[in-house]
C-alpha cells in the first residue's frame, strides 16, 4: 500500500503543543479546549476566530519552533504502520526544516520516500496540487489526515481516504488508533 500522510494531527501529535502555546499567547484566557477545538480546524481558522494579529502569530509560531521536537512525539502504532505500508510520502504545510528536524529526532526519515513541505512552492490544502505530483510519482492509494482539508485533494484525483481521530462525514475509512489500521484499511 502507498500512502501519503498528513503531518501534524496525523502523524505527530502536535496538537496539544500548539494549543499549549496560544493559550499562553492569549494569557490563558480562552479555554484549552476551545482553542484545541479551533486549532483542528485550521491555523488560519484558529488566529481568525480569536482574532489573532499579525504580531500575535508572529510569537505564536516562534514560540511553536522553539519548542522541542520531545513535546511533539508521534501517535502510537503508527510506526509499525509505516514499517509495514509499501510507500509513504508526506505533504504538509509546515516547513521543511521543522519536518525533518521532528522526523530526525525520531530517526523516521527512512520511512518516507518524498516530503512536500510548506515552502515547496505548492498551493497550500485543500488545493490538490501537490497531491497530483505526489500521487504521478508514487501510485498513491490512500491518504491519511486527521481533518476534511486533508482529504479534499485526495478525493478530488480518486484516491482513498482515511480521518484519523475525525468522524467528519467524507472519508472512506475513519480511525481512532492507528493499532487498527490493517483491520479498517482492506
Amino acid at each position: 500500500m502507498n500512502v501519503l500522510w498528513d503531518f501534524d494531527g496525523t502523524l505527530f501529535n502536535t496538537y496539544p503543543a500548539f494549543t499549549e502555546v496560544m493559550y499562553e499567547l492569549m494569557n490563558n484566557k480562552v479555554a484549552k479546549e476551545a482553542i484545541y477545538k479551533e486549532l483542528k480546524i485550521s491555523f488560519s481558522h484558529a488566529v481568525e476566530f480569536f482574532g489573532l494579529d499579525e504580531e500575535q502569530v508572529k510569537v505564536f509560531k516562534e514560540r511553536e519552533r522553539a519548542l522541542s521536537p520531545k513535546e511533539k512525539g508521534p501517535f502510537p502504532y503508527v510506526e509499525e504502520v509505516l514499517q509495514k505500508t509499501n510507500v509513504n510520502v508526506i505533504m504538509t504545510h509546515k516547513p521543511r526544516n521543522e519536518v525533518m528536524a521532528i522526523l530526525d529526532y525520531y530517526d523516521w526519515h527512512k520511512y518516507f520516500s518524498e516530503i512536500v513541505a510548506g515552502d515547496d512552492g505548492f498551493p497550500r490544502k485543500p488545493d490538490s496540487a501537490s497531491y497530483r505530483y505526489l500521487h504521478k510519482r508514487h501510485h498513491l492509494d490512500l491518504a491519511v489526515g486527521d481533518r476534511l482539508l486533508d482529504i479534499i485533494p485526495a478525493k478530488e484525483i480518486g484516491l482513498s481516504t482515511c480521518l484519523f481521530q475525525n468522524e467528519a462525514k467524507g472519508a472512506d475509512y475513519y480511525l481512532q488508533s492507528y493499532q487498527d489500521f490493517f483491520a479498517v484499511i482492506k
